[in-house]
C-alpha cells in the first residue's frame, strides 16, 4: 500500500509525504483534497478526501469504512478513532489502477474546551483501509485532542 497526503493549506508542496507498505491483494493510496461541505460552522470542520488506488496487478475489493486515528510523533494514539458517517457502506471492486474515495472530516479542536480536549498537534493519521489489517501512518500535522474527550475525526465509506 502506498499512502500519500497533500494539503496545500497546511503543508507546502515540498512536504508531501509518500510511504509504502505491501498488503495481500491490494496496494492503496490516500490523498487529502476538498470533500463534502462542513456539517456545522460552529465546529469549523475541515473536509478532505482519502483516495485509495489499487496498485496491485489484480482486482481487489474494499467494503466499509477506513479505520483512522490521529497519532503523535512517537506513534501514540491521540483521542478517539474517527467515527463513521451515518450512511450505508457498499462493497467496491477496484481494477488495477482504479481509485476510490472516502471522505474525512477534521473538526477544529480549538472549538472544544481545552481542559476536556487537551489540544496538541498530531503528527499524522494512522489509516487502515477497509477490510485490511495493516495500517500506514500518513505524516500530516493538524490539531488533535490528546485526551479521550470529544471526537474530532469522522470518516465516510469508500465509494467510487
Amino acid at each position: 500500500m502506498r499512502i500519500t497526503t497533500r494539503t496545500g493549506r497546511w503543508l507546502a508542496a515540498s512536504a508531501v509525504a509518500c510511504c509504502a507498505i505491501l498488503l495481500p491483494g491490494a496496494a492503496l493510496a490516500a490523498s487529502a483534497a476538498p470533500a463534502a461541505p462542513a456539517r456545522s460552522a460552529a465546529h469549523a470542520i475541515v473536509p478532505y478526501h482519502l483516495e485509495f488506488t489499487n496498485l496491485s496487478g489484480h482486482r481487489c475489493t474494499l467494503n466499509g469504512f477506513p479505520f483512522i486515528n490521529a497519532v503523535s510523533l512517537t506513534g501514540g494514539l491521540l483521542g478517539h478513532p474517527a467515527t463513521a458517517f451515518p450512511v450505508p457502506a457498499h462493497q467496491v471492486t477496484l481494477d488495477r489502477g482504479q481509485t476510490v474515495k472516502a471522505a474525512l472530516q477534521i473538526v477544529d479542536v480549538g472549538n472544544f474546551p481545552a481542559p476536556v480536549c487537551k489540544p496538541v498537534t498530531a503528527s499524522g493519521l494512522r489509516v487502515f483501509p477497509p477490510n485490511q489489517t495493516r495500517a500506514k501512518v500518513v505524516p500530516f500535522p493538524f490539531g488533535a485532542c490528546s485526551a479521550g474527550g470529544p471526537v474530532f475525526l469522522s470518516v465516510g465509506p469508500v465509494t467510487k
